[in-house]
C-alpha cells in the first residue's frame, strides 16, 4: 500500500492550470519544476551553505577524538579514559534530543528558521566548552553542543532533499554527508598546532581548539542568508504563492528565465494544504503505513551510528594507549583516515544513482563490516603498527562513510514531506540513542581494560551489525534512485 510507483502518482494528479481552491485544496507543479532543472550555480551554493554543518560535526568530533589526550594531562580537568567516554556519549545524547526536538519544529515551523536557532545554540555552547572547568561542565556544553548539531541534521538533510534535482539526489547527499571528513581534517590540523607544548600549554591548547570551531560557525550565519525555505514545505503549509515566487527566482538563477506550464505540460499533484502534522499522524505514518521503511532505516542508523561512533570516538585512546602515539601527534593519524572517508562518497557515490541504492547500501555496509572483523583479528593478534593501523581504518571507512551517508539519504527521501524532518530526527535519535551513545562509552571501558581481545570483541560486534544491516538492506530497500520524491513516498496531503 505504501510503495507506490511514478505511475500510481502521475496517473491521478491533473494538468489544470495551479490555482488554490477554497477548500484549502492546491494543485502544483513545483515537485516537477525542481526536478526538470540540470545542476547549476544555484545548486552549488546550496551545497556550499548547508553542507558547512557536516564541516562542523567534523571539526567537533574529531576535535573531541583528538584532545583525549590532552584532556586526561589538563590540570584542570584531568579526565580518564572513562570521562572522555562519557563526555562523548553526552554529546551523542545532546545531539539525540536536539534532533527529536527541533525534528518536530522543522516540520512545523519550517526549515530556514531552524537554521539560525540550532546554529545560534551551536555557537554558543562550543565556546562555552572551551570555558569548562570541570568533567561536569565540559559535558554539560558538549551536551548542548551536540543538540545543536543534531537539530541541523534534520533540517538540513530534509531542505538537500527538497530543493536538489531527483537525478543528483544521491551522489549529493552523499557527498555533503562526507563533508565531514573536511571538518574532520581541519579539526585534526588544528590539534597538531594547538596541542604543540613548544606554543601552547596543556590547559590552553584545548581551550583554543574549540573557539576555532565557534569562530568557524560564524561563518555560516553569512553564507545562509540567502537561501529559500523548501518550496514544497510551503505549498503544503498555506503558502503557495511563496513557494511558486522562490521556485520562480530558483529558474531564473539556475536557467536565466522561468519555464513556463505550457512548454513543459508537467502534470500537477493536488494537495490539501495544512498548518500541521499531528503527531498522531506521524505515527501512523512511520510504524503502521511505512513499517517495513522503518525497519530499514533503523537497521542502517544502529549499525552505522555504532560502527563510527564506537571507533572514531575511541581512534585516539587506541593509538595513545596501545601504539604509544603521543597526544600532540594524533592528528598526523587522523589526516590519512580523513581522506580516505571523503574519498569514499566522493568516488562511490554516482553509483547510487546509477547502479541503485539497494545494492550499493549493501556492498558499502557489508564491505565494511567484513573488514572491520579482518582488521579487528590482526589487531587482536598485534601485527600492525600504528601506521597499518591507520592504513586499515583508511580503507574500511573508504566504504564505511557512503554506508553511514546513504543512512541519512534512505531516512530523508523514503517518507512523505510533512513527516520527513521528524522521521529524519526519530530514526537519528533512535540509531544514536542504541548505537552511538552506548558504543564511546563501552569502547572507552574496553580500552581501559588494556587487553587487545576486549576490544577486537567491541570490532566484533560492530562488523555484526553492519553485516546484518547489509542483509537487510538487500531484502527490503527501495530503489528511489532518480525517482521523484512525491513518487517514492505520496505525500499525507495528497487528493485524489
Amino acid at each position: 500500500m505504501a510503495d507506490l510507483s511514478d505511475a500510481t502518482i502521475l496517473s491521478t494528479v491533473k494538468t489544470r492550470p495551479a490555482r488554490a481552491s477554497v477548500d484549502g485544496i492546491i494543485e502544483t507543479s513545483i515537485p516537477f519544476r525542481l526536478d526538470s532543472l540540470r545542476w547549476s550555480g544555484f545548486h552549488t551554493r546550496v551545497v556550499l551553505a548547508l553542507g558547512i554543518t557536516w564541516i562542523l560535526d567534523g571539526l567537533e568530533v574529531t576535535l573531541a577524538g583528538a584532545l583525549s589526550g590532552a584532556l586526561k594531562e589538563s590540570p584542570t580537568l584531568n579526565f580518564t579514559n572513562l570521562d572522555v567516554g562519557f563526555s562523548n556519549s553526552a554529546y551523542l545524547a545532546g545531539a539525540v534530543l536536539g534532533a527529536l526536538g527541533f525534528g518536530w519544529l522543522t516540520d512545523r515551523i519550517g526549515r530556514k528558521k531552524l537554521f539560525f536557532i540550532t546554529l545560534a545554540l551551536y555557537l554558543a555552547a562550543t565556546a562555552a566548552t572551551a570555558l569548562s572547568w570541570s568533567v561536569a561542565s565540559y559535558a554539560l556544553f558538549r551536551f548542548l553542543t551536540g543538540a545543536g548539531i543534531g537539530g541541523e541534521y534534520t533540517a538540513i538533510n530534509s531542505t538537500i532533499q527538497e530543493l536538489v534535482p531527483a537525478r543528483y539526489r544521491g551522489w549529493t547527499d552523499l557527498v555533503i554527508n562526507g563533508s565531514f571528513w573536511i571538518g574532520a581534517a581541519m579539526g585534526a590540523v588544528s590539534a597538531i598546532v594547538l596541542l604543540d607544548p613548544a606554543l601552547f600549554g596543556p590547559d590552553l591548547g584545548w581551550r583554543l581548539a574549540y573557539l576555532t570551531g565557534a569562530c568557524l560557525g560564524l561563518v555560516v550565519f553569512v553564507m545562509r542568508m540567502w537561501i529559500p525555505e523548501s518550496p514544497r514545505w510551503l505549498m503544503i503549509h498555506g503558502h503557495p504563492d511563496r513557494a511558486h515566487a522562490i521556485v520562480d527566482d530558483i529558474e531564473r538563477s539556475a536557467i536565466g528565465r522561468v519555464q513556463e506550464q505550457r512548454q513543459h505540460d508537467w502534470p500537477k499533484i493536488r494537495l490539501r494544504m495544512r498548518n500541521h502534522t499531528p503527531l498522531r499522524e506521524v505515527a501512523r505514518t512511520l510504524f503502521f503505513l511505512y513499517r517495513r521503511r522503518s525497519l530499514v532505516g533503523l537497521t542502517l542508523m544502529v549499525a552505522q551510528a555504532f560502527f563510527y561512533n564506537a571507533i572514531f570516538f575511541t581512534f585516539a585512546l587506541v593509538l595513545t594507549d596501545f601504539y604509544g602515539i603521543a597526544s600532540n601527534q594524533i592528528g598526523w593519524y587522523i589526516l590519512p583516515f580523513a581522506a580516505g572517508n571523503f574519498l569514499g562518497p566522493v568516488l562511490l557515490g554516482r553509483w547510487f544513482d546509477t547502479l541503485g541504492r539497494r545494492t550499493m547500501i549493501t556492498f558499502t555496509y557489508g564491505a565494511s563490516g567484513l573488514l572491520l572483523a579482518l582488521s579487528g583479528y590482526l589487531f587482536a593478534i598485534g601485527v600492525l603498527s600504528a601506521q597499518t593501523q591507520t592504513i586499515a581504518w583508511m580503507v574500511i571507512f573508504f566504504f564505511a562513510s557512503p554506508a553511514a551517508s546513504a543512512a541519512y539519504l534512505t531516512v530523508s527521501e523514503t517518507f512523505p514531506l510533512e513527516v520527513r524532518a521528524l522521521a529524519i530526527a526519530v530514526f537519528y535519535a533512535v540509531g544514536t540513542g542504541i548505537g552511538g551513545v552506548a558504543g564511546p562509552a563501552l569502547f572507552g571501558a574496553l580500552i581501559d581494560t588494556g587487553s587487545r581481545n576486549s576490544v577486537f570483541a567491541g570490532y566484533l560486534l560492530g562488523s555484526g551489525l553492519m553485516v546484518a544491516a547489509a542483509v537487510i538492506a538487500w531484502r527490503y530497500c527501495i530503489a528511489a534512485e532518480r525517482r521523484a520524491l512525491e513518487s517514492v513516498a505520496r505525500p499525507l496531503a495528497f487528493v485524489e
